[in-house]
C-alpha cells in the first residue's frame, strides 16, 4: 500500500504548503491553512476518462496555419440578457461559472432558463437541495419541460455514470462546492476537492461538446470561493450581484473566452422568477411630479449597453464637529476627489456640510462619465435649485475643474432622445466624435465645470 501524501492547503487562496503556517504567503490571511489527504489519482479510474471509451489524439505539434478555423455554433436561450452575458448564446462545450451572494438568485435564474431549453435535454444536479425543493420551485415558475432532469447527488463518480445513461444536451451542477471525487480523502467544499471535481467536468465537457454550467458560491469579501485556479479553468465566468432590498439583480461578465467581457445584463425579481428587464434606463429614473434639488439623471454605459440612471445628492449644513460623506453605489474616494474640485476650482464651500450621495435604483456604478452629473446634482442640492427634468448630462471631471471626454458618446446621446430629454450636456471636446446630428435632442458643449453652473443655474 503506498504511502499517504498530505498537504496544506489555505482556505482562502488555495497556496499549497509542505506544512502548516500561521500566516499565508500569498494574501497575508492568519490560520487558514488546512491539511488535506492528497491520493495519487489512477489513471485507469479517472471520474470521467474511465467512462468514456474514446480514444486520445496522437500527441505532436503543428504549424498554426494548418488549424482550420470556423465560428462557434452557438443555440440561443429564451433569456436575451443570458444570451448577451455569453457573448451571443451558449458555445457547446464551454463551461460556465456563476457565483454570486446567497439568496440572490443564481439557484432560480439556472433552474428558469434549464427549464425553458425545451428542445434540448437537461440534466440539473442539486447538492443543496431535494427533488422535492426544485420541484415547488419548478412549479413557482410554471415552466414545463419533459426532458428536464434532476440529480440530487455529490459524488462526480456517480453523477458521471448517470450522465452516461441520460446523455443530456445542458448539464446544470448547484453546486461546485458541494462535490467531492473519492478520488482525494478531503470533506467537500476544500480547495483539492474544488479544484479536481471542476478539472473533472472541464475534461467531460471538452471531450463530449456538452455545455457545463457551474454555480459557485463566494467568500465573505466578495471573491469566488475556492482555488484562484477555477476561474482559470473554465472558459467564462459571470458574477451575479445586486442589493437584496432592491429587486433589479446584475449579471456580469468577467472573463468570456467566446465573446467581449464588457457586458451586463439586467433582471428584476419576481414572484414567478426572474424577469429579463429590455430597457433598464426608464426603470433606474423615477418619475417625479415635482421638480425637486439634488437630482441629476447621467448617460452612462455599462458593458455594451447605454443606461440613464438618476443620481442623487444631499448637501445640508454639519451639526457636528467632522462633516459626513455618505455614498451608495459609488466611490467615496472619487465623491471626495469631486468635492475638492468643486472647493478648489469653483469656489464653493463644502468643507462644513455633509455630503450624501446615491445611485438610484440600487445600482453600482464605476463609469466616470456620471462624474458631471454628481457635481451638477452636489450643486444643485448646494444652491437647492432644482435642475430641469429635460436635462442629462455625460462627461468625465478633471482635477483642473475642466470636462473631459467619454467614449461611445452616439450611443449615449441615442438613449437619451430614445427616452425623450430634450438636452444632453457634454463636453466640447466629443464634438467631433459626433457624426450623425440628432434630430429631437439638443446638444450642449462644455469645457469647464463653471459653464456647466452658469448654463443651469
Amino acid at each position: 500500500m503506498s504511502k499517504v501524501k498530505t498537504a496544506f492547503f489555505c482556505q482562502n487562496c488555495g497556496n499549497e504548503s509542505a506544512k502548516w503556517l500561521g500566516k499565508c504567503p500569498a494574501c497575508n490571511e492568519w490560520n487558514t491553512f488546512v491539511e488535506e489527504v492528497i491520493q495519487k489519482e489512477n489513471t485507469n479510474s479517472t471520474s470521467w476518462n474511465s467512462l468514456s471509451n474514446t480514444d486520445r489524439k496522437d500527441i505532436k505539434a503543428i504549424s498554426i496555419e494548418a488549424v482550420s478555423t470556423q465560428a462557434e455554433e452557438r443555440f440561443l436561450t429564451n433569456d436575451a440578457e443570458l444570451n448577451r452575458v455569453l457573448g451571443g448564446g451558449i458555445v457547446p462545450g464551454s463551461i460556465v461559472l456563476v457565483a454570486g451572494e446567497p439568496g440572490i438568485g443564481k439557484s432560480t435564474l439556472f433552474l428558469q432558463n434549464g427549464l425553458a431549453l425545451v428542445d434540448k435535454k437537461v440534466l440539473y444536479i442539486s447538492g443543496e437541495e431535494s427533488e422535492q425543493q426544485i420541484k415547488m420551485r419548478a412549479n413557482r415558475l410554471n415552466i414545463h419541460h419533459p426532458d428536464f432532469y434532476i440529480l440530487t447527488e455529490t459524488n462526480t463518480q456517480s453523477i458521471f455514470q448517470e450522465i452516461k445513461k441520460i446523455k443530456p444536451d445542458v448539464v446544470i451542477i448547484d453546486s461546485i462546492q458541494t462535490l467531492s471525487t473519492p478520488h482525494i480523502e478531503s470533506t467537500p467544499g476544500s480547495v483539492s476537492q474544488i479544484r479536481e471535481c471542476t478539472a473533472a467536468f472541464q475534461r467531460f465537457a471538452k471531450e463530449t461538446n456538452i455545455p457545463v454550467f457551474l454555480i459557485g458560491h463566494i467568500t465573505k469579501d466578495g471573491s469566488i470561493a475556492g482555488p484562484k485556479i477555477l476561474e482559470h479553468m473554465v472558459d467564462t465566468v459571470l458574477q451575479f450581484e445586486g442589493d437584496r432590498h432592491y429587486t433589479y439583480r446584475l449579471l456580469r461578465t468577467v472573463k468570456n473566452r467566446f465573446g467581449s467581457t464588457a457586458e451586463l445584463g439586467i433582471y428584476e425579481m419576481m414572484g414567478n422568477g426572474m424577469r429579463p428587464v429590455q430597457n433598464p434606463s426608464e426603470l433606474l429614473i423615477s418619475q417625479k411630479e415635482e421638480q425637486l434639488s439634488g437630482t441629476a439623471v447621467a448617460a452612462t454605459v455599462e458593458g455594451m449597453r447605454p443606461l440613464l440612471i438618476e443620481v442623487q445628492a444631499l448637501v445640508t449644513q454639519s451639526v457636528y464637529g467632522t462633516p459626513q460623506r455618505t455614498t451608495s453605489g459609488f466611490d467615496l474616494r472619487r465623491l471626495q476627489l469631486l468635492l475638492a474640485v468643486l472647493e478648489k476650482r469653483g469656489g464653493f464651500h463644502f468643507g462644513m456640510k455633509d455630503v450624501f450621495l446615491n445611485i438610484a435604483g440600487g445600482l453600482k456604478v464605476e463609469d466616470p462619465s456620471i462624474d458631471l452629473a454628481i457635481v451638477c446634482a452636489l450643486l444643485s442640492s448646494y444652491d437647492d435649485t432644482p435642475i430641469a427634468q429635460h436635462i442629462c448630462f455625460a462627461g468625465e471631471v478633471g482635477l483642473n475643474g475642466e470636462v473631459r471626454a467619454v467614449n461611445r458618446i452616439e450611443q449615449r446621446i441615442a438613449e437619451a432622445e430614445k427616452l425623450g430629454f430634450e438636452k444632453i450636456i457634454l463636453s466640447k471636446y466629443n464634438q467631433k466624435n459626433i457624426t450623425h446630428k440628432p434630430a429631437h435632442i439638443e446638444v450642449v458643449a462644455c469645457s469647464k465645470v463653471d459653464e456647466v453652473y452658469k448654463l443651469l443655474f
